[in-house]
């Protein structure tokens, strides 16, 4: 059972009990009546050959309040996407697939790149926005979900208690942030949000002082998390960060346009087990040193929005606050680890920290180095005022291709 203690800024709906996933569902099926959900799951075509995804849509097979599924697919030629079709005819809901590399999107990224409002690169992020596009130019539904299609340990439980409080009728939540614990076989992962992000949010506090935004930003329990539920109004008026900061970037995006009373962060996993990615020591442009990189010049960009001037000395005490908070959560680890008979590797663990303390330096260089530079894809409003039916002609695009 889970602790249930409120901390920070953001209500946390914690596991509790042992509430059955019938019941759960039994109440979502009577909140769609209403308010329609629908799910994405952004997807490279290689994860159709992994073992996680088949077991995601086998999970999905019986889950009978989702209005539609709306899968990305990126890297697929037009053989593949037809396998792809396949491959998803096993669900039973509405579903539709983007064909991201398909001469039609690629004909309307076009028109988008005319007017620059192009993403800047193919990745989660742009994959993950053109199918919040596609959800708003359907209209079906009121409320959507994003999750990965590595989860290993996927169940049903997950999307029901994700979407949950953003269908709820008498809550107030327009934002919901997934968070888990990563515990499996034996051993402790999530390294980059235990080793990284929040001693880098402790320096950062105590370097700029405690602003709101760092507050708000350290009450998630795991920020880095790729699964969150949102409204179709919230979807409408973000932006989407195009790189590793797209987690961070939504959540800053939520918070400047939302109160803390229209956020929450639940519990969606007893067990949460995904691929994980290689440190990368000796390439900074990939693994983790890539994503840590990418995640600092994302706090080091919306810090500058506040009026924070950072400077080279500025980075440099951040890096040396940086390292003696992440050392003092390696030994802390390291006792929880070995008071739950875990497996923990103390000296890999400060060897990653080493790759994380470059890439703050190196994310400093960067920003400093281009400070104009704008990560984010524009907000589908945006999009409608400069172009006012590529909306429609998105929807025909993707109605044509799966109808093909």
């Amino acid at each position: 059972m889970a602790d249930f203690h409120q901390y920070g800024m953001i209500t946390t709906l914690h596991r509790l009990g042992d509430r059955s996933i019938e019941s759960l569902e039994a109440e979502l099926r009577t909140f769609g009546r209403r308010r329609p959900m629908t799910l994405i799951l952004p997807s490279l075509y290689s994860e159709l050959q992994g073992t996680a995804l088949p077991r995601i849509l086998d999970a999905l097979r019986g889950v009978d309040y989702l209005d539609e599924i709306v899968i990305g697919l990126d890297a697929a030629d037009a053989d593949q996407f037809a396998h792809a079709r396949e491959f998803f005819s096993v669900l039973p809901q509405r579903h539709r697939i983007l064909w991201n590399d398909g001469p039609r999107m690629q004909a309307l990224l076009r028109r988008l790149d005319a007017e620059g409002l192009e993403p800047a690169r193919p990745g989660k992020g742009s994959n993950v926005w053109l199918c919040l596009g596609y959800f708003l130019a359907s209209g079906r539904g009121r409320a959507v979900a994003v999750h990965d299609c590595d989860i290993e340990s996927y169940d049903r439980e997950l999307p029901a208690r994700l979407l949950y409080p953003v269908v709820h009728p008498n809550f107030t939540y327009k934002f919901a942030k997934g968070y888990y614990a990563r515990v499996a076989d034996g051993k402790l992962h999530g390294r980059v949000a235990r080793l990284f992000m929040t001693p880098l949010l402790r320096a950062l506090m105590g370097v700029v002082g405690p602003l709101d935004y760092l507050r708000y930003m350290d009450s998630f329990r795991y920020p880095l998390s790729g699964e969150f539920a949102m409204s179709a109004g919230v979807a409408e008026t973000i932006r989407i960060p195009g790189d590793w900061g797209l987690e961070v970037g939504i959540l800053a995006e939520v918070h400047r346009h939302y109160s803390e009373n229209a956020i929450c962060q639940v519990d969606i996993a007893e067990h949460y087990e995904h691929k994980h990615q290689p440190v990368s020591r000796d390439d900074p442009a990939a693994g983790l040193s890539k994503m840590s990189t990418d995640i600092a010049k994302a706090l080091y960009r919306k810090l500058a929005t506040y009026g924070v001037v950072l400077t080279p000395e500025t980075i440099r005490t951040i890096k040396a606050m940086y390292l003696r908070n992440a050392l003092d959560f390696v030994e802390r680890f390291y006792f929880d680890a070995q008071i739950n008979g875990l497996d923990y590797d103390r000296h890999a663990e400060e060897k990653t920290v080493e790759v994380f303390v470059q890439s703050i330096i190196n994310a400093g260089e960067q920003f400093l180095a281009n400070p104009m530079e704008v990560p984010f894809i524009p907000t589908w409003n945006r999009v409608r005022a400069a172009i006012p039916d590529f909306l429609d002609d998105l929807h025909d695009a993707v109605e044509d291709d799966n109808a093909d």
